[in-house]
C-alpha cells in the first residue's frame, strides 16, 4: 500500500477538518494557509453545527466529546419580531434540537489543536497553480517559494486559486450584501437590544432587507444587517467613516423600534461589509488526475447556514473515500465528487428558497409559516 501526502490549500473549517480525518486514517498532509497565524483575524460568529452533516464530520475526526465542550446553551432560540418590535414567533431552546450553536473560532482552534504539530504553514498565499501532468500539480507562493503535489485539495473559500485546475466559473453576485456589527456586553450597556434578541438568534425581516442577530458568548450580540442592492450602491458608501456609514445604512431602517435600529447605530465595532456571491448551483467539473476541491472552493452560495456544516462533512467524506482507495486516488476522487455534486447543488437550490422566504413579497409570515411547520414536523 501506498500513502500519497496530501497537499491542502486552506486552513479554514474544511480544511481543517480534512487534515484531521487523514490524520486519523494513519494519512499525512500539509495545509497551507495565507493569514500569518491562527490569531490574524477574527473568525466570524455563531455556527449551528448539525446533525446530519457537521457533525458526522467531527464524529469522523472523533472530536465529538471535545465539541460538546464548545457548545452554547441555551442559543438555539429562534425569534421574530415585526419592525416596530411585536413579537411573531418566539421558539426557546428547550434542549431537544440537533443543532446546537458554537463559537466558529472556538471550533477552528479545536481542529487545529487535533493536528499535528507543523501540519499548518501559515503565511503561505497562493499566487498561482499548474498541472506538471500525470496528476502532479505545482503550487506556487507569494513569497517565492513552491510545492509539487501527486494530490491537490482546494479548500481556499469563495475566491479559491484552485478552482481554475477545474473549472472556469467565479462566484457572481446574489444582488445581498451584508453589514455586520457587534453590541458588546449587552445586558449592562444595552439591555434594550439585548431583551429584544432574546436567548439566540433573532430575525427581523422585510422585503429585500432586515436583520439577523445572535446572541454570543459574553452577551455579545452579533448583527448582519441584510440589503438586497447593487454593489455600486455601497460603493458610494464611505465604510473607512464608520459613523457616517453606519448612519447612511441605518436610514434604510427609518421607523423601526428603537431597540432595532440601536442594533446597528448603537454599534461598538466598526461595521464591515461583506458582498454575498455564489457559483452557479449546478457547478460540477470533469475529473481531473490529481485535484479536486471542497466547500466553498467547490459550492459556494449565500449563507444559509449550510456553508460550514457542508465544508466540514466534504473534508470528512473526501479523507474516507481516499482511506478507502489507498492505493487509487482517482477512484476516490471520482467517488467523493459523485456524491458532493448532487449534495451541494440540493442545499443550494435550499438556500435560493430560503432567502426568498426571508427577504421576498411575503416575508416575515412565509417564514414564520415554514418555522411552524418545522416544529410540528419535529
Amino acid at each position: 500500500m501506498t500513502t500519497t501526502h496530501v497537499t491542502i490549500i486552506g486552513a479554514g473549517l474544511g480544511g481543517l477538518t480534512l487534515a484531521r480525518v487523514l490524520h486519523v486514517h494513519g494519512i499525512p498532509s500539509t495545509v497551507y494557509e495565507a493569514e500569518s497565524s491562527a490569531t490574524a483575524r477574527s473568525q466570524g460568529g455563531m455556527l449551528d453545527i448539525h446533525d446530519y452533516n457537521g457533525q458526522l464530520a467531527l464524529q469522523a475526526a472523533g472530536l465529538m466529546d471535545e465539541f460538546r465542550g464548545l457548545i452554547l446553551e441555551g442559543r438555539e432560540a429562534t425569534r421574530l419580531v415585526d419592525r416596530d418590535g411585536t413579537l411573531l414567533f418566539d421558539h426557546p431552546d428547550d434542549g431537544t434540537g440537533s443543532r446546537p450553536e458554537v463559537q466558529r473560532g472556538e471550533l477552528r482552534r479545536l481542529l487545529l489543536d487535533s493536528l499535528p504539530p507543523g501540519t499548518v504553514r501559515w503565511g503561505h498565499k497562493v499566487s498561482g497553480t499548474r498541472a506538471l501532468g500525470g496528476g502532479r500539480h505545482e503550487v506556487t507562493f507569494a513569497d517565492g517559494t513552491s510545492v509539487v503535489t501527486d494530490l491537490l485539495v482546494g479548500a481556499d473559500g469563495a475566491w479559491s486559486r484552485v478552482r481554475p485546475l477545474l473549472s472556469p466559473a467565479t462566484p457572481e453576485y446574489t444582488g445581498m450584501s451584508c453589514v455586520e456589527v457587534y453590541l458588546h456586553d449587552s445586558d449592562t450597556r444595552h439591555p434594550a437590544s439585548a431583551k429584544v434578541v432574546g436567548g439566540g438568534a433573532l430575525f427581523v425581516l422585510a422585503p429585500g432587507k432586515g436583520f439577523v442577530t445572535h446572541r454570543e458568548r459574553g452577551g455579545n450580540l452579533h448583527t448582519y444587517v441584510m440589503l438586497r442592492r447593487p454593489q455600486d450602491w455601497f460603493a458610494d458608501i464611505d465604510f473607512t467613516d464608520s459613523a457616517a456609514a453606519i448612519a447612511r445604512i441605518a436610514r434604510e431602517f427609518d421607523g423601526w423600534a428603537p431597540e432595532l435600529t440601536a442594533l446597528i447605530t448603537d454599534a461598538d465595532t466598526a461595521p464591515v461589509l461583506r458582498h454575498l456571491s455564489a457559483l452557479p448551483v449546478e457547478h460540477r467539473w470533469e475529473r481531473v488526475p490529481g485535484v479536486t476541491l471542497i466547500g466553498d472552493a467547490a459550492h459556494v452560495a449565500a449563507p444559509n447556514g449550510e456553508g460550514a456544516n457542508l465544508a466540514m462533512f466534504d473534508g470528512a467524506e473526501l479523507a474516507q473515500a481516499l482511506a478507502a482507495h489507498p492505493d487509487d486516488i482517482e477512484t476516490a476522487l471520482t467517488a467523493y465528487e459523485r456524491a458532493m455534486f448532487p449534495r451541494s447543488a440540493e442545499t443550494a437550490d435550499e438556500g435560493t428558497e430560503l432567502y426568498a422566504l426571508m427577504f421576498g413579497d411575503d416575508t416575515p409570515h412565509a417564514l414564520i409559516s415554514q418555522f411552524t411547520a418545522e416544529r410540528q414536523d419535529g
